[in-house]
Parts: structure tokens; C-alpha cells; sequence
């Protein structure tokens, strides 16, 4: 239990990282730092105009292939296959056992039914 405790709040800590670093990009420099970041230029344009346009989307573009990474060695690291083993209990589990294997019966006695 405390493994899955440690896996969450470590996907959370993450979360938490995307949404810091998306709330200063796009409302700290693209509206209130707008202004003095307008002194500087990039690429001919106003660096604050170019936030509120561009840099923005490519932040957020980034944060996702970042977010992607880190989760996949958080992943790595509580052996778990794409965050499955930690989004169901024990008992869910066996209920989802159960409930493919029930799926599967159904199936075969269709596909029989059909020959």
C-alpha cells in the first residue's frame, strides 16, 4: 500500500510541477510580465508579444513530452506498465480477472455458435 502511496504522490508532485511551470508561461509572462519582457526582442518580435503567441504553445508542447518521460521512469521505477497495477485495489483486480475471463467464455461460445 505504501508503494502505491509513494507512486501517487510522486505523479502528483509532477502534476503539480506541468501546472507551475504552464500558469507562469502563459498568465506570469504573457500578461503580467508583458511589458518589461516587451524590452527584449527574439527573433525581430517583442519577447512578451512572442510568449503570449509562440512561446507558449512550445512550453506546453515540451511539458507534455517531459511529463511523458518522467512518468515512463516512474513507471519503470514501481514496475508498473503504463500506471495499470496502481489504479485498481486488490479486490478490483479479481473483479477484472474475473470479468475477462467471463468476456472470454462468452466469446468462445459465440464464435462456436457460429460454426
Amino acid at each position: 500500500m505504501e508503494k502505491k502511496t509513494t507512486y501517487w504522490q510522486e505523479n502528483l508532485r509532477l502534476i503539480a510541477i506541468c501546472l507551475i511551470i504552464w500558469f507562469i508561461v502563459s498568465f506570469g509572462f504573457g500578461l503580467l510580465l508583458v511589458e518589461p519582457l516587451n524590452e527584449f526582442r527574439l527573433g525581430g518580435y517583442k519577447l512578451g508579444f512572442w510568449f503570449a503567441q509562440q512561446g507558449s504553445i512550445y512550453t506546453f508542447v515540451g511539458l507534455i513530452f517531459w511529463y511523458s518521460h518522467k512518468m515512463n521512469k516512474l513507471d519503470k521505477k514501481y514496475e508498473s506498465e503504463d500506471g495499470l497495477l496502481y489504479t485498481y485495489d486488490a479486490a478490483d483486480e479479481d473483479d477484472r480477472v474475473a470479468h475477462e475471463s467471463s468476456r472470454m467464455t462468452q466469446k468462445t461460445q459465440t464464435q462456436t455458435e457460429t460454426t
